[in-house]
């Protein structure tokens, strides 16, 4: 099943439960689609698996970085408000790796394109990106990588 139809069937559900918090994150996972959908890059009207992936994730840390703003600001209700939406964003998305799973895959990586030093972090950092797209975030892959080739 699309991610479009599932979103579309929880915001029925959602609306039947009359959730509003839920339905607002789902409204906006759904106009994000429909804005990527309806782009230029996409001639076959069908989003790829890795562009819905990525635009969860881009919703996600959004959503973490403006809790972060009201919380310095002092603003907790608004704060609890983006990450509940960002929970629900969330369990659209794969499960995340932990650091351990993390960090061998990376090794692997490294050991497969021959990696030594920092000058190599643009072909490892360009493989684990593919490799683990929705599966952990890019921060903290590039912080694995840099712990990893600079020892």
């Amino acid at each position: 099943m699309s991610l479009a139809i599932l979103i579309n069937e929880d915001i029925k559900a959602a609306m039947l439960a009359r959730d509003a918090r839920k339905l607002e994150a789902l409204r906006a996972i759904k106009a994000s689609l429909l804005l990527a959908k309806t782009s230029k890059d996409m001639s076959s009207g069908e989003i790829p698996e890795d562009v819905e992936l990525s635009i969860l994730q881009k919703l996600v840390k959004q959503r973490k970085e403006s809790a972060k703003i009201y919380r310095e600001q002092n603003r907790p209700e608004l704060a609890e408000t983006e990450e509940f939406q960002a929970d629900i964003i969330g369990q659209y998305l794969p499960e995340q790796l932990s650091e351990e799973d993390l960090q061998d895959i990376i090794k692997k990586i490294i050991n497969d394109t021959g990696a030594s030093d920092m000058k190599d972090m643009g072909r490892v950092m360009g493989m684990a990106t593919k490799q683990l797209a929705g599966k952990a975030d890019n921060k903290k892959i590039s912080v694995i990588v840099r712990q990893l080739l600079n020892p």
